[in-house]
């Protein structure tokens, strides 16, 4: 069967879901008839508030939106998934990393340190308005960083902070069995680090060439774009002997559709609404541990 994932930081009542629900219907079926209490399953983790409905049907885009709406009144979040992750079986969590896993975007804060922020965040702006595509914006945004030196990524790193729930990810996700990776539009330096901390079992980012302990606002190698996301995700999934199905891909910009479109859960966080025109499911009022609720094991 499918579920229905109701997710809010407070107790979500029988009237809510009357009241959402009312009038609704799934092809020819009234939705009323899926709330019989065997199908309706609650949870709560990590200070969060789950419902779980059970549903034989698939929901097309506009009935999520409809009751996406409906919820949204209430700071509830909904996901509609066609499985859970299953028990007993390895999953394999992929997530971006600027805005996602991290608060910050790290280009920003390096360009900071470096004095010219204004100059790459006009690049940015154009890039976003449609007026740059992504490689040559990074390209573009890069080589104002020429110059800055090797340390700069140490003094950064260590002003960096993890969004909200992502500490609780980092619990779950192992003692889950499943493994976590980061497909990142930023930077290897920064990735390095990071896997030295956290359980992070595998990551692709940019490279920047280096010459003399500075940078020289070239990137080395490949460009880690929306493309070559979806392209590592399958190939990662694919090493690991990990199903498509059982793969969860997280971010929060229209650079992670397609990832999050090839995983079998795609999550958008906090996500830009050019992701959101491209995607199903999304968390806009709770945090990150809400993943917590994709495992059966969770109910």
């Amino acid at each position: 069967m499918h579920s229905l994932l109701l997710i809010s930081r407070s107790p979500i009542t029988e009237s809510i879901l009357s009241e959402t629900f009312t009038n609704l219907k799934f092809g020819e079926t009234s939705f009323q008839s899926n709330l019989r209490a065997s199908n309706v399953i609650r949870s709560e983790r990590f200070g969060l508030h789950c419902v779980r409905i059970l549903v034989n049907e698939l929901l097309d885009r506009e009935i999520i939106l409809i009751i996406r709406k409906k919820l949204a009144e209430h700071q509830i979040d909904f996901l509609f998934l066609k499985s859970l992750l299953p028990k007993n079986a390895e999953s394999l969590f992929v997530f971006d990393m600027d805005s996602t896993v991290i608060k910050e975007e790290v280009i920003d804060e390096l360009a900071r340190k470096h004095g010219v922020y204004e100059a790459v965040a006009t690049v940015t702006k154009q890039a976003m308005e449609g007026g740059m595509g992504f490689d040559d914006a990074l390209r573009l945004r890069v080589k104002h960083l020429a110059g800055l030196s090797k340390e700069s990524f140490r003094e950064v790193y260590d002003l960096l902070t993890l969004n909200e729930g992502m500490e609780k990810v980092f619990q779950f996700v192992p003692t889950n069995g499943s493994k976590l990776g980061i497909l990142s539009g930023g930077f290897t330096p920064v990735l390095q680090l990071f896997s030295e901390k956290y359980p992070v079992s595998f990551y692709k980012a940019n490279g920047l060439e280096e010459k003399n302990g500075s940078f020289t606002g070239e990137i080395f190698g490949e460009i880690i774009n929306r493309e070559k996301k979806e392209i590592y995700l399958k190939q990662y999934a694919k090493n690991l002997s990990i199903p498509l199905e059982q793969v969860v891909a997280v971010g929060d910009g229209a650079n992670d559709a397609l990832m999050l479109g090839a995983a079998g859960i795609g999550i958008g966080i906090h996500a830009k609404q050019g992701l959101k025109d491209q995607i199903t499911n999304w968390i806009d009022f709770t945090d990150l541990s809400a993943l917590v609720f994709l495992f059966e094991d969770t109910f």
